[in-house]
């Protein structure tokens, strides 16, 4: 129970052909791009109504595409949720620019996320002109979806959209298909928001079951959670530098709970002193917040123990890389 993905599902191994379509319903593949920091997870679990991507304010909270589904009487969206874009620094930050831009290649839709303001920077200039392109070549409708609303007025808002849809225009030839505001964390405009999706999506197949959610496994799920609660609580450049692999994962013959073994891997002998803590007290917290959302995600008890190994420059090494997950599904 405790290895097995949560309702299974992979799209290569689907024939499309033989799936039965039951009446007209709305279907389809919707990408979330956005910089850093700006609520595209947040967003994405709100929709779906679970937490599945791991969130925070820092930088590279999601390192890798996920895939959720939502499903219901309307129909069903796979949400793609992306790595934030930003300028790759290292192998790692390369393979995360890599996942955002394959994702284009599938997406019946493009979210583009991000917060109220009137300054479009580098950031901003590369998600745009992906999408410029990803637009113009196969015809995807583009929503801007400005979050964090409850952080702007009226008048701050409008300014938002009027700077970006000008620039779209003047430098990509693009148009928003839809200009929603929405906060994801006071739940405002998302129901229009979802509805927005469905008046856009084609008719088409249920791709997966109805109890489909994600292709993420209880395993790298219940790693997200752990890297989470570190991007939480440690110093601000730390997180850059760590991973989180589960060793081991497995339910007791009596069911009476799962035993979780994890390592947290950091870069730097002083970042494990840190990521432990006095007498361990920041691997304890570490700990004892990560356990609570994975026996939430679990409905089961759990018995987590954390472990610090340090890999000096992981993030630049392939052979690091792949085996911490961040490769292709």
């Amino acid at each position: 129970m405790a290895d097995k993905k949560v309702n299974e599902f992979n799209i290569e191994d689907l024939d499309l052909n033989e799936i039965n379509i039951s009446g007209k319903k709305k279907s389809g593949f919707v990408a979330i791009l956005g910089r850093p920091n700006v609520g595209k997870s947040t967003i994405m679990n709100h929709l779906i109504g679970m937490k599945i991507a791991a969130v925070s304010k820092r930088a590279q909270t999601t390192r890798k595409r996920i895939q959720t589904v939502y499903t219901d009487e309307r129909g069903q969206i796979v949400f793609l949720d992306t790595p934030g874009l930003n300028k790759a620094e290292t192998k790692l930050g390369e393979y995360m620019y890599d996942a955002a831009v394959d994702t284009l290649k599938t997406a019946d839709l493009i979210m583009w996320i991000i917060e109220p303001s009137t300054f479009i920077g580098t950031g901003e200039r590369i998600i745009a002109e992906l999408i410029g392109k990803a637009s113009k070549q196969d015809s995807i409708p583009v929503f801007l979806v400005i979050n964090k609303n409850d952080t702007a007025d009226s008048d701050g808002i409008a300014k938002t959209e009027e700077t970006y849809s000008s620039y779209m225009k003047d430098n990509e030839e693009v148009s928003f298909n839809c200009i929603i505001n929405v906060s994801a964390t006071e739940s405002t405009n998302l129901d229009e928001l979802m509805q927005s999706i469905y008046d856009v999506l084609p008719f088409g197949p249920m791709y997966f079951n109805e109890d489909t959610i994600t292709d993420e496994t209880e395993r790298e799920i219940a790693s997200e959670y752990i890297r989470e609660k570190c991007l939480r609580n440690l110093d601000k450049e730390i997180p850059h530098g760590i991973a989180v692999i589960i060793d081991k994962m497995k339910t007791r013959p009596d069911g009476s709970l799962v035993d979780i073994e994890a390592t947290i891997i950091c870069e730097k002998e002083s970042h494990k002193g840190i990521v432990i803590g006095k007498n361990g007290a920041m691997l304890k917290r570490i700990g004892t917040e990560a356990r609570r959302d994975i026996e939430k995600m679990l409905d089961m008890r759990v018995n987590l123990k954390l472990w610090v190994k340090v890999r000096p420059g992981w993030r630049d090494k392939s052979i690091y890389l792949n085996e911490y997950g961040y490769k292709d599904k």
